[in-house]
Protein backbone atom coordinates (compact mmCIF):
# COMPACT_ATOMS: atom_id res chain seq x y z
CA UNK A 1 0.00 0.00 0.00
CA UNK A 2 1.43 3.59 -1.21
CA UNK A 3 0.38 6.64 1.01
CA UNK A 4 -1.76 9.26 -0.52
CA UNK A 5 0.20 12.18 -2.54
CA UNK A 6 -0.23 15.47 -1.51
CA UNK A 7 -2.49 17.26 -3.83
CA UNK A 8 -0.84 20.04 -5.39
CA UNK A 9 -2.98 23.48 -4.78
CA UNK A 10 -4.84 24.71 -7.20
CA UNK A 11 -3.78 28.10 -9.03
CA UNK A 12 -6.56 31.04 -7.35
CA UNK A 13 -8.94 32.62 -9.79
CA UNK A 14 -8.45 36.03 -8.49
CA UNK A 15 -6.01 37.58 -10.82
CA UNK A 16 -4.16 39.30 -8.18
CA UNK A 17 -3.45 36.15 -6.36
CA UNK A 18 -3.07 34.29 -9.25
CA UNK A 19 -0.56 36.52 -10.28
CA UNK A 20 1.39 36.47 -6.67
CA UNK A 21 0.93 32.27 -6.90
CA UNK A 22 2.96 32.43 -9.71
CA UNK A 23 5.54 34.73 -8.48
CA UNK A 24 6.02 32.33 -5.32
CA UNK A 25 6.36 29.36 -8.05
CA UNK A 26 8.83 30.95 -10.00
CA UNK A 27 10.62 32.07 -6.57
CA UNK A 28 10.60 28.16 -6.08
CA UNK A 29 12.06 27.42 -9.44
CA UNK A 30 15.13 30.22 -9.39
CA UNK A 31 16.35 29.02 -6.23
CA UNK A 32 16.48 25.33 -7.36
CA UNK A 33 18.31 26.62 -10.34
CA UNK A 34 21.00 28.88 -7.99
CA UNK A 35 21.89 25.32 -6.42
CA UNK A 36 23.21 24.71 -10.13
CA UNK A 37 24.62 28.06 -10.46
CA UNK A 38 26.34 27.55 -7.53
CA UNK A 39 27.55 24.08 -8.39
CA UNK A 40 29.22 25.50 -12.18
CA UNK A 41 30.40 28.61 -10.79
CA UNK A 42 33.90 29.96 -10.08
CA UNK A 43 34.75 30.61 -6.30
CA UNK A 44 35.11 34.53 -7.35
CA UNK A 45 31.35 34.00 -8.04
CA UNK A 46 30.03 32.76 -4.52
CA UNK A 47 29.35 36.02 -2.93
CA UNK A 48 26.81 37.14 -6.03
CA UNK A 49 25.38 33.44 -6.06
CA UNK A 50 25.03 33.95 -2.01
CA UNK A 51 23.67 37.76 -2.48
CA UNK A 52 21.22 36.02 -5.14
CA UNK A 53 20.03 32.90 -3.28
CA UNK A 54 19.35 34.58 -0.22
CA UNK A 55 17.12 37.58 -1.75
CA UNK A 56 14.69 34.85 -3.79
CA UNK A 57 14.47 32.92 -0.39
CA UNK A 58 13.39 36.21 1.39
CA UNK A 59 11.08 37.07 -0.72
CA UNK A 60 9.58 33.56 -0.95
CA UNK A 61 9.14 33.65 2.32
CA UNK A 62 7.27 36.95 2.50
CA UNK A 63 5.41 36.22 -0.39
CA UNK A 64 4.43 32.94 0.79
CA UNK A 65 3.05 34.80 4.41
CA UNK A 66 1.23 37.11 1.96
CA UNK A 67 -0.55 34.45 0.59
CA UNK A 68 -1.06 32.59 3.93
CA UNK A 69 -2.79 35.96 5.21
CA UNK A 70 -5.48 35.46 2.64
CA UNK A 71 -5.87 31.96 3.23
CA UNK A 72 -4.72 31.11 -0.23
CA UNK A 73 -3.26 27.61 -0.60
CA UNK A 74 0.33 28.23 -1.75
CA UNK A 75 2.15 26.82 -4.29
CA UNK A 76 4.71 23.55 -3.60
CA UNK A 77 8.13 23.50 -4.60
CA UNK A 78 8.75 20.55 -7.63
CA UNK A 79 11.04 18.50 -6.40
CA UNK A 80 13.00 19.00 -9.60
CA UNK A 81 12.53 21.54 -12.92
CA UNK A 82 13.63 21.52 -16.18
CA UNK A 83 16.61 23.88 -16.85
CA UNK A 84 16.45 26.03 -20.11
CA UNK A 85 19.75 25.51 -20.70
CA UNK A 86 22.56 22.69 -20.25
CA UNK A 87 24.63 24.21 -17.54
CA UNK A 88 28.05 22.45 -17.60
CA UNK A 89 30.55 25.92 -17.65
CA UNK A 90 30.35 28.92 -15.61
CA UNK A 91 29.61 31.07 -18.56
CA UNK A 92 26.21 29.27 -19.08
CA UNK A 93 25.78 29.05 -15.00
CA UNK A 94 25.86 33.04 -15.31
CA UNK A 95 23.53 33.28 -18.19
CA UNK A 96 21.13 30.71 -16.51
CA UNK A 97 21.41 33.20 -13.74
CA UNK A 98 20.43 36.17 -15.66
CA UNK A 99 17.82 33.84 -17.52
CA UNK A 100 16.18 33.15 -14.10
CA UNK A 101 16.25 36.68 -12.92
CA UNK A 102 14.62 37.88 -16.17
CA UNK A 103 11.96 35.51 -15.50
CA UNK A 104 11.63 35.90 -12.02
CA UNK A 105 11.00 39.95 -13.21
CA UNK A 106 8.72 38.61 -15.66
CA UNK A 107 6.75 37.20 -13.13
CA UNK A 108 6.70 40.28 -10.32
CA UNK A 109 5.48 42.55 -13.21
CA UNK A 110 2.47 40.54 -13.85
CA UNK A 111 2.10 41.26 -9.84
CA UNK A 112 2.28 44.95 -10.24
CA UNK A 113 -0.26 44.62 -12.95
CA UNK A 114 -2.63 42.66 -10.81
CA UNK A 115 -2.30 44.00 -7.99
CA UNK A 116 -5.12 45.61 -5.97
CA UNK A 117 -3.82 46.48 -3.20
CA UNK A 118 -1.06 49.04 -2.46
CA UNK A 119 1.41 47.13 -0.30
CA UNK A 120 0.72 44.18 -2.78
CA UNK A 121 2.00 46.43 -5.51
CA UNK A 122 4.54 48.12 -3.55
CA UNK A 123 6.43 44.86 -2.81
CA UNK A 124 5.78 43.52 -6.19
CA UNK A 125 7.43 46.71 -7.53
CA UNK A 126 10.51 46.73 -5.52
CA UNK A 127 11.12 42.73 -5.79
CA UNK A 128 11.12 43.58 -9.61
CA UNK A 129 13.95 45.97 -8.72
CA UNK A 130 15.85 43.57 -6.76
CA UNK A 131 15.52 40.91 -9.73
CA UNK A 132 16.40 43.75 -12.24
CA UNK A 133 19.40 44.57 -10.54
CA UNK A 134 20.46 41.12 -10.11
CA UNK A 135 20.22 40.29 -13.85
CA UNK A 136 22.55 43.77 -14.58
CA UNK A 137 25.02 42.33 -11.90
CA UNK A 138 25.22 39.13 -13.94
CA UNK A 139 25.54 40.66 -17.44
CA UNK A 140 28.29 42.43 -15.88
CA UNK A 141 29.87 39.02 -15.24
CA UNK A 142 29.05 37.72 -18.43
CA UNK A 143 30.56 41.17 -20.16
CA UNK A 144 27.17 42.36 -21.89
CA UNK A 145 26.17 45.19 -23.32
CA UNK A 146 23.65 47.03 -22.23
CA UNK A 147 24.06 45.44 -18.66
CA UNK A 148 20.48 46.65 -18.05
CA UNK A 149 17.40 47.24 -20.17
CA UNK A 150 14.52 49.97 -20.36
CA UNK A 151 11.55 47.64 -18.83
CA UNK A 152 12.31 44.70 -16.75
CA UNK A 153 10.26 41.88 -17.04
CA UNK A 154 8.29 43.02 -20.11
CA UNK A 155 9.55 42.78 -24.11
CA UNK A 156 8.93 46.43 -25.11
Amino acid sequence: MTAPQPSTPARPADPADGALFDAVATEHATIYGYGVVSAHSIPERNYLVSEAIAEHRERREAALAMLEARSVDVPLPAAGYQLPIDVDTPTAAATLAVRMEEDAATAWRAVVEQATDQQDRAFAVTALTQCAVMAARWRTVLRLAPVSVAFPGGNE
